[in-house]
C-alpha cells in the first residue's frame, strides 16, 4: 500500500469532509487517520489515507478535481525517524504574543520534533484577560535525556509567564 497525506482547506460548509471521502472511497483509498477543524470559517484538516500504488494517481487526480470545493494538496511521507522517545508537554498561562515561538524554538534547540499540537485560549475567570493553553507531542532523539526537555523548558518557562509540564510517553 501507499501512504499519501492530504491536506484540506477551505471555507467551511456542508459536504467538504463527505466529498473527500466520497473520491477516496471511490478509489479504494482507506481513510486511515485525520486531524480536521473549522476555525474562523475555515475548514482545515490533514487526512492520512492508504490506497493500492496502482491508483495512488488516480486518486490524486479524482481529489484534485475538487479544488472548487477546497485546496487540496497530497503529498507522499518520507520515512519517519525511527529512534525516539514521545513526550506530551502541556503549557499553561496568561496569554501573550511570542508563547508558541519561545516553546517551540526551545524544543527545536534540542532537536525535538513537534508532532502533534493543539492551542486554544479563552477568558480568564476572575482576571478578565485571556488564558493559553497548548497541549503538545514532541518526539526526541533517544540520545536527548528528557531531563533537558524539561530544563530547557524550565528555564525559558519564568521568561514567558506560563506553566510547563512534561510528561514521557512513549
Amino acid at each position: 500500500m501507499t501512504t499519501l497525506v492530504l491536506t484540506v482547506v477551505g471555507v467551511d460548509r456542508a459536504g467538504i469532509v463527505s466529498t473527500v471521502a466520497e473520491a477516496i472511497s471511490a478509489h479504494g483509498g482507506n481513510w486511515e487517520n485525520s486531524e480536521l477543524a473549522e476555525l474562523s470559517g475555515i475548514f482545515a484538516g490533514v487526512i492520512q489515507v492508504e490506497v493500492a500504488p496502482s491508483r495512488a494517481d488516480e486518486l490524486r487526480d479524482a481529489l484534485s478535481v475538487l479544488e472548487p470545493l477546497a485546496s487540496i494538496v497530497v503529498v507522499t511521507p518520507g520515512r519517519p525517524l525511527v529512534s525516539r522517545s514521545e513526550l506530551a508537554i502541556r503549557v499553561m498561562g496568561n496569554d501573550r504574543v511570542g508563547i508558541v515561538r519561545e516553546v517551540t524554538s526551545a524544543l527545536g534547540r534540542r532537536g525535538a520534533n513537534v508532532v502533534r499540537m493543539t492551542t486554544q485560549t479563552q477568558d480568564a475567570a476572575m482576571s478578565g484577560g485571556r488564558l493559553f493553553q497548548a497541549d503538545i507531542v514532541a518526539a526526541v532523539p533517544a540520545e536527548t535525556p528528557v531531563a533537558q526537555i524539561v530544563a530547557t523548558l524550565e528555564s525559558i518557562a519564568a521568561d514567558i509567564q506560563v506553566e510547563a509540564s512534561v510528561i514521557q510517553t512513549g
